[in-house]
């Protein structure tokens, strides 16, 4: 008999009291079965085809994702922000190419901007509720919180679309001209630079961005110091946030010193019901509870890469 609350999925449960046992009650009991099936693939040896059959009931026939896989975008219409998130969703199993990648850059050629690059809201949403902060415009602007996500991915994968080209030319544009980013526009940067080919550029590019971070105090190392509450919309981020994973580029902008308190942090941050907090504002009911796996996982995924004891 197992014991009671350990996953079917598991060949063996977390250890009682650990961060692992407590995050895997938070999303059995709040998850949708997309992240219920990402935590089981991360951490309890699930297999990658449960992820793919979940991400399937989001995509669309134009080759897009709708129905709100990007929490703040709702109603079923492919948006570039849903793309992102299926492409980040692909990566982390393993499956971010072939023909399922090529129908999703097809869609991204459709609805780009005139430079190439992406919106973050295509106008098919209008008449659709949405987050505030992501109005619908016509004609829509690109977006580099958008773009340098997918842009970045489909060349870690090495996916080759005439799409792409335009796409990286922008990206490389408008990450070269940053001189007031906010917190969001320094971590796309960040996944554009990680994983562009041309890395000397990429260096160079992030060794700049990063004394823009320093000297526009866009980093906390302390909690409740610049920006407010550690969590709050808007506010500068931690150091782990900016480099999630010790291989990118941003762990430079940091000491180890920086970097142990961030992540520090980060472990305090897990709750008593064994989740981990969001960024993204209580909009429209649910929302938080949408938002908050994600976080969890990617909180759980951060501190493992850094060899942080999670259970």
């Amino acid at each position: 008999m197992p014991e009671p609350g350990a996953s079917p999925l598991s060949q063996a449960p977390p250890p009682a009291r650990s961060p692992l046992f407590h995050a895997e009650q938070f999303v059995w009991l709040t998850a949708r079965v997309l992240e219920q099936r990402l935590f089981a693939y991360h951490f309890l040896h699930g297999s990658a085809d449960p992820v793919e059959t979940a991400l399937d009931a989001y995509r669309n026939d134009d080759g897009g994702y709708g129905h709100a896989l990007s929490p703040d975008l709702r109603g079923p219409v492919s948006q570039p922000l849903h793309a992102r998130r299926a492409l980040q969703v692909l990566d982390a199993i393993g499956r971010c190419g072939g023909q399922r990648v090529d129908r999703v850059c097809r869609y991204l050629t459709s609805v780009s901007a005139p430079d190439g690059a992406l919106p973050a809201v295509h106008p098919s949403l209008r008449g659709y509720p949405a987050a505030p902060s992501l109005p619908v415009v016509e004609p829509a602007p690109s977006s580099l919180l958008a773009t340098g996500p997918v842009v970045g991915l489909l060349h870690r994968n090495e996916v080759w679309h005439a799409w792409l080209f335009r796409a990286t030319d922008s990206c490389w544009q408008v990450v070269e001209s940053l001189e007031k980013p906010d917190p969001y526009e320094v971590e796309a940067a960040v996944a554009f630079l990680d994983r562009v080919p041309d890395r000397p550029r990429a260096e160079a590019a992030a060794d700049r961005l990063g004394r823009l971070v320093r000297r526009q105090r866009l980093v906390t190392r302390e909690p409740g110091g610049t920006g407010g509450s550690p969590l709050a919309e808007g506010a500068s981020r931690f150091p782990h946030e900016y480099a999630p994973r010790p291989d990118s580029l941003a762990r430079a902008w940091f000491t180890d010193e920086d970097m142990n308190r961030s992540l520090d942090q980060l472990t305090a941050e897990q709750q008593e019901d064994g989740g981990w907090p969001t960024r993204h504002p209580a909009w429209a009911p649910g929302i938080t509870l949408e938002t908050r796996p994600t976080a969890t996982i990617e909180a759980l995924l951060t501190l493992r890469a850094y060899g942080r004891h999670i259970g």
